[in-house]
């Protein structure tokens, strides 16, 4: 797991490569979503998919606290692959 720093006023682009873990299939769905959920904490606003790499947009988050965000997507055979990454949001 990887650990990054957001400011809370920041909105911020995140991506995940798959490409690496493919062998012959294709993203189909990807699913974004993030832990603790809680008022005034980190938001996904929007998330896609751009061939092999799924792409987040986040905002929000209290200073001092730490969320995962995982990404959950379905290959075209029928797997099902997560990720996740943190977030430290601190004032900068």
């Amino acid at each position: 797991m990887s650990l990054y720093l957001k400011d809370p006023q920041a909105r911020i682009d995140h991506g995940i490569d798959w490409s690496a873990s493919l062998t012959g299939q294709s993203v189909t769905d990807s699913l974004w979503s993030v832990s603790p959920v809680e008022a005034g904490g980190l938001v996904v606003e929007d998330g896609g998919l751009e061939a092999a790499r799924a792409r987040v947009r986040l905002s929000g988050g209290l200073v001092g606290r730490l969320y995962r965000v995982t990404n959950s997507v379905t290959l075209s055979d029928g797997q099902a692959l997560e990720r996740s990454v943190t977030f430290r949001v601190e004032e900068q």
